[in-house]
């Protein structure tokens, strides 16, 4: 191979770093290199990790292979360990030219591999300018890393560090600049994006930084949030959830569990209740509004009711996309020393747990079959577009990267079906305004 190849695992926000460490290998001249983005959310990540970079290595046996990423800077000893390695390094470096270019010769040793510096040590967050995201219609733009809060599951501050926020004004730059490129939605990721601007000077808000956006680049069709926690939610937020229709209905809660004694021990902010309601309060702002979730299954101390209240959850939260883990314990954690359950058990409830997600989007999707209406819609492949919720919908004839306006018909097992209404802009604008 010849250039630079990034294999990204995880998150949304690894997605927006990918590019930023191809354009920084590029810029520093490296060549016939495999850089490899991993997460470290759970001891499978990890393995995952592994897997691909053997496979890498089998794929591309002349190739350098550049590991870095969450799992990278947890746990360097691990990745310089493996021969397929070439080198390691840390989550604050991986999206400099200058670390490409000090990286060590081929075949150093296990020691020399490593390039991580302590994470914590980390107070800002510098922008990073991109000008496309390979692969994707939508844009993602960083607004905020690392996290301040010690979930005792997570390890995740361990890899990423305390939280730190990118200033408005570099954002809103970012965001003009992949709008003057085409694109016409864009998603803000974060480690903890809730978080967002308590370090910077006046310590604006997400909804703040969201406003401003969506007041300085007026040519963006569509604003998108990834993960939150809806109990720090401010006001500016929740008005624009309300009132601007430029801004999704679809938010990914960063849930994790259905019982208020489980949250507890997690070091959760949020009960049960403050879940429910916040939902409930959504969606009066904006019926239609969608959500997903993170939920964890088989935490320590878990009990069968317990378990059942998260079950339960997603009715009570009306939750039509689930993202479920299987709990493992992370080195380090405060829940690794917690009384553990069985694994047999874990992998059991999490299957009961993806059974009743299952469940929830097949009646999100008959619900909006039923309802048959249009929908305006990003196409992100030729025929295949999301809904302003985020459903998925197949209209074959509207072209990558670009709004239409879809006719919902039918449903299959997993999407929407439809018929492209309408595809040019004005055309779209007048139509939905009517």
């Amino acid at each position: 191979m010849s250039g630079v190849r990034v294999l990204t695992l995880g998150c949304r926000l690894n997605t927006y770093e990918s590019e930023t460490m191809r354009k920084a290998a590029e810029t520093a001249g490296l060549n016939n290199a495999i850089l490899v983005n991993t997460c470290a959310v759970t001891a499978d990540a990890v393995r995952q990790a592994r897997q691909t970079i053997r496979r890498a290595r089998r794929d591309n046996p002349h190739a350098r292979i550049v590991v870095s990423g969450c799992a990278a800077q947890t746990e360097p000893e691990t990745f310089a360990a493996m021969d397929e390695v070439d080198a390691v390094i840390g989550n604050d470096a991986k999206g400099q030219a200058a670390t490409y270019r000090g990286l060590p010769d081929f075949g150093v040793s296990h020691s020399e591999k490593i390039r991580v510096n302590d994470i914590m040590s980390v107070r800002e967050t510098a922008p990073q300018m991109i000008e496309a995201v390979e692969g994707h219609a939508r844009a993602f733009v960083q607004v905020q890393n690392g996290c301040d809060h010690r979930c005792t599951f997570c390890i995740i501050p361990y890899g990423r560090g305390n939280s730190r926020s990118v200033p408005m004004g570099a954002v809103v730059s970012q965001i003009e600049k992949l709008v003057g490129n085409g694109y016409q939605e864009v998603v803000i990721t974060g480690v903890d994006a809730t978080s967002y601007g308590a370090d910077l000077p006046g310590g604006p808000t997400l909804g703040t930084l969201a406003r401003t956006i969506l007041k300085q680049v007026p040519d963006l069709k569509r604003l998108r949030l990834s993960s939150i926690d809806s109990i720090e939610v401010d006001k500016a937020l929740m008005d624009l959830i309300a009132n601007e229709p430029r801004f999704m209905p679809h938010l990914h809660l960063s849930l994790q569990h259905g019982d208020d004694l489980i949250l507890k021990r997690m070091k959760r902010r949020h009960s049960r209740d403050d879940a429910v309601q916040f939902c409930r309060q959504v969606r009066d702002l904006r019926p239609g509004f969608a959500f997903g979730a993170d939920l964890i299954a088989g935490f320590p101390t878990e009990t069968e009711e317990m378990f059942a209240r998260s079950l339960d959850i997603v009715e009570e939260c009306g939750l039509a996309f689930l993202h479920v883990f299987p709990y493992s314990p992370r080195q380090g954690t405060p829940a690794a020393r917690m009384p553990q359950l069985d694994r047999a058990l874990i992998k059991q409830r999490a299957a009961r747990l993806r059974e009743r997600g299952e469940q929830a989007y097949d009646a999100h999707l008959s619900a909006m079959a039923a309802a048959a209406e249009t929908h305006r819609v990003m196409v992100e492949f030729s025929g295949t577009a999301r809904t302003e919720n985020f459903t998925p919908v197949v209209a074959p004839g509207a072209p990558r990267g670009q709004m239409a306006l879809v006719r919902v018909s039918g449903r299959t097992a997993d999407h929407l079906t439809g018929e492209i209404a309408v595809t040019d802009h004005m055309e779209i604008a007048d139509v939905a305004a009517g």
